[in-house]
């Protein structure tokens, strides 16, 4: 696929536009500090896509707005009694070093994470990742099963991987999706709501307004769900890393 990337100048705005070979425009802000990225068709001239972005400039200001003022996690070290988060409640880390194989057990209101003594921070919070991720899959393929014959669409393949600046994503083509491993971390109606939301992508690739039609016509309640989502606090990242 070719690619051609600039950065468009607007007031105080810059704007990074890359022209590919898609059929839509496409607008999207980043964290941590609201980074502005278009992505156009290749025979979309730049006083076109200039205006777009000119359209959209209170919904980009609105995002960035959101983007500053979100609360954000602490690094974590993996110590004794360090908060974390399984589907939406809220666990203090029990650090058990033992001679046994590493495992992660929820038990009254504490997470106990057994590793061999030594374990350094890198490969605990490996271990707890891989836990994390291993609660998704076994998880979202219950919720999938459940939507599919209520929107008539199938997923081929889903995916659980680390995301730093989305929820989730949708292969419109192969009929695939991928999810955020921190949705393991969210109320899990946090996880259903993206899972419908992708799925949702099968049936129309953009977010124009059938989208929105058929989110409400699937998930009425998907706004508050949502919102639910992006008020909780953002995992820490390195975004340098």
């Amino acid at each position: 696929m070719s690619t051609d990337i600039a950065t468009m100048r607007l007031s105080d705005l810059d704007v990074e536009v890359i022209h590919k070979n898609i059929k839509n425009v496409h607008l999207s802000v980043h964290p941590p500090d609201g980074r502005v990225k278009v992505s156009a068709p290749v025979s979309m001239a730049p006083d076109t896509v200039r205006v777009f972005v000119i359209s959209k400039l209170g919904w980009i200001k609105k995002q960035q707005t959101k983007l500053r003022l979100q609360e954000r996690e602490a690094p974590r070290e993996y110590i004794d009694r360090e908060i974390h988060y399984v589907w939406g409640k809220r666990y203090l880390l029990k650090l058990d070093e033992e001679d046994v194989p590493p495992s992660v057990e929820l038990k009254h209101g504490k997470m106990i994470l057994s590793v061999r003594p030594g374990t350094n921070r890198e490969r605990r919070q490996g271990i707890l990742e891989a836990w994390y991720r291993n609660n998704l899959k076994q998880s979202i393929p219950m919720l999938i099963e459940k939507w599919q014959p209520r929107m008539s669409v199938s997923v081929q393949r889903f995916y659980v991987q680390r995301m730093k600046t989305k929820w989730g994503s949708c292969n419109f083509h192969s009929g695939s999706i991928r999810i955020n491993t921190e949705l393991a971390m969210k109320p899990l109606v946090c996880l259903e709501y993206v899972v419908v939301h992708e799925m949702t992508h099968l049936l129309e690739p953009t977010h124009n307004s059938r989208f929105i039609a058929l989110m409400d016509q699937f998930m009425p309640k998907w706004r508050s769900y949502r919102e639910e989502l992006n008020r909780l606090p953002a995992r820490y990242e390195d975004w340098d890393n």
